[in-house]
């Protein structure tokens, strides 16, 4: 199984919680994680600095294009970053328990 990190940041933890219950609950993510942010961006050519909440999804490469569609339908933002990183080694068990966790 290929493991994937996918990382999006939100402006609140209720946004967090929103798109975390919607991906475990579909089986997108076998885990989400979330972590208070700062993030400095140029945006409308203005550079800002803002508090955010970034949220880690543990998933397979199988379901991120499924995670990516959920992920863009309800992201509060206009421009949402949305990125994949693979994950190059993880212990069989945790493999297993995310496999389970993402059968339907």
């Amino acid at each position: 199984m290929d493991l994937l990190a996918v990382f999006t940041t939100v402006a609140n933890q209720g946004q967090a919680d929103a798109l975390a219950r919607a991906a475990v609950e579909q089986r997108l993510a076998a885990c989400v994680q979330t972590e208070a942010v700062r993030s400095t961006y140029r945006w409308h050519d203005e550079v800002t600095c803002e508090p955010e909440v970034r949220l880690m999804f543990k998933t397979s490469r199988a379901r991120y294009p499924a995670l990516e569609v959920l992920l863009l339908e309800q992201h509060p933002y206009e421009l949402p970053a949305v990125f994949a990183l693979p994950v190059v080694g993880a212990t069989p068990e945790y493999l297993a328990w995310l496999r389970e966790s993402l059968s339907a």
